[in-house]
């Protein structure tokens, strides 16, 4: 589950980071939420998964940081505004990811 939850997480903030840039090129992309909301809700299956058996900072970085971009993600769909609540959602994701990864990793 880490490594998906690190492996979607990376993929979205990659998404976010890159794809803005790509808009200013006269391709005709457009910004589609929705792709967020597919990445947000892979995550959200990872992170229901992993907090189970995840320590208590873990799981409350995981949640935090997965109601953050849960949370840009609803301002974008509704509001149509941009946060920065992914960005940090998805650091947030992917260093919580690879704590517990570390975390479990030694204990086996």
């Amino acid at each position: 589950m880490d490594i998906l939850g690190i492996s979607s997480a990376g993929l979205c903030l990659l998404h976010c980071l890159i794809f803005p840039l790509l808009t200013i090129l006269p391709l005709g992309l457009s910004h589609n939420p929705y792709i967020d909301l597919a990445f947000a809700t892979v995550g959200l299956w990872a992170v229901l998964n992993i907090i189970k058996k995840a320590s208590l900072i873990v799981a409350l970085l995981l949640l935090t940081s997965i109601t953050l971009i849960f949370l840009s993600v609803f301002i974008d769909i509704f509001l149509d505004y941009h946060t920065n609540l992914l960005i940090v959602g998805g650091i947030g994701m992917i260093l919580g990811h690879l704590i517990n990864y570390s975390n479990h990793k030694n204990t086996h």
